[in-house]
Formats: C-alpha cells, structure tokens, sequence
C-alpha cells in the first residue's frame, strides 16, 4: 500500500511539474523593442540599418556619381564580418542596408556571390531548355561600381551578475575599380544588462 501511495504521489507531482511550466506564446509588434538576454538581437539590427541608411543617402558620394556617370550607382553587398564574440546572422541586416537603399531610388544593387550562382545556373540551363525567345542572355550582367563590406564587433565588460556589452558596427562603400573607398559610417550601441544568475 504504501509502495502504491508512493506512486500515486510520484506522479501527480510530475503532472503538477509539467502543467506548471506550459509555454505561454503572444503576438507583439515586429517594431516593438524587446530585450531580453541583453544579446544583439532584431532592434539592434534596424537601429544599425536605419541610421547606415540615413547617412549614406545623404552623403555627396551619390550626386557626384551620377553627375560623372549620367546613371545611379551600382552597389553590390559584400562580407559583413562578425567579429564579436555572439552569433550574428548578419544577412538580415544587409538585407535591410539593401531594401532601404534599394527603396529611397538613389542606387541600384546587383545579386550578391551567393545569389548570382543560383542565377547563373538557371540562365545556363535556359540555353537548353527554354524557348529562344524567352531565354536569358550569357554574360549580360550589370557590373557593380561599389562593394559595401563591414564588421561587427563586441567588447564585453562583466562583474558576478554585471554586464556591459558594447557592439560596434563599421561599414565601408569601395569603389571596385579604384579601390577608392567613398563612404565609411559606424554605429555604436551599448547595453548594461543585470542578471539574476552569474551564468552567461
């Protein structure tokens, strides 16, 4: 009998242990800022993107080209380095840097490495397969005139349940011809982030 007790307690406590830890989900805004391990996160990113994207539009690196060239410029992405010491998915915040350029109407980009490859094989396989009149040409792609490449980086300062994160973000428009570099913008943020474990 009281084996059988012992059960019967046993499991009523792991029920009671599982009903007590249900993962509650909601909905909240994709512009709401919400912190909540003190890493980079999706704020982070937009904050970086927006101010990158004010700075460079209304820098005089644009009109100077056009006024030259007659046409926008040409801007392909490069490699944004994560040199800090989290993991980074740096590719949704070039692709912000990209939209927004892309949106304001003042430059043109070209399909980075990665997507040209993919790019490429399908226009290959159309020289075989696809009608003659709807087949894409070979080597008819727009060159780029500006690479825009970058680093993130952190510096971290903790004590016990401290923490002081610092991340930087450097990015640089180079002219693929010249190397001449053209524009150069950093954003700085800083978090303090207090814990209830020493754990990181």
């Amino acid at each position: 009998m009281k084996k059988h007790h012992l059960l019967y307690t046993l499991a009523l406590v792991s029920v009671l242990a599982l009903t007590g830890c249900k993962t509650k989900v909601s909905r909240v805004a994709v512009d709401e800022a919400i912190d909540i391990s003190g890493r980079w996160n999706d704020t982070d990113a937009q904050l970086v993107s927006g101010e990158m994207i004010a700075d460079i539009a209304s820098r005089p690196w644009v009109e100077e080209f056009t006024a030259r060239n007659a046409r926008k410029p040409v801007i392909i992405v490069g490699t944004v380095r994560n040199k800090s010491s989290e993991h980074i998915e740096t590719e949704t915040f070039t692709k912000d840097l990209e939209r927004d350029l892309v949106n304001n109407g003042r430059v043109t980009f070209v399909a980075n490495r990665i997507e040209r490859g993919e790019l490429r094989e399908e226009r290959t396989e159309q020289q075989t397969w696809a009608r003659e009149e709807t087949q894409k040409r070979l080597a008819a792609e727009t060159g780029a005139d500006y690479m825009l490449q970058g680093s993130i980086k952190t510096i971290t300062d903790e004590e016990g349940k401290r923490a002081v994160k610092f991340y930087q973000v450097d990015m640089e428009l180079i002219h693929l011809e010249s190397n001449e570099k053209v524009w150069i913008g950093d954003k700085k943020i800083k978090k303090f982030v207090k814990r209830r474990s020493v754990k990181w």
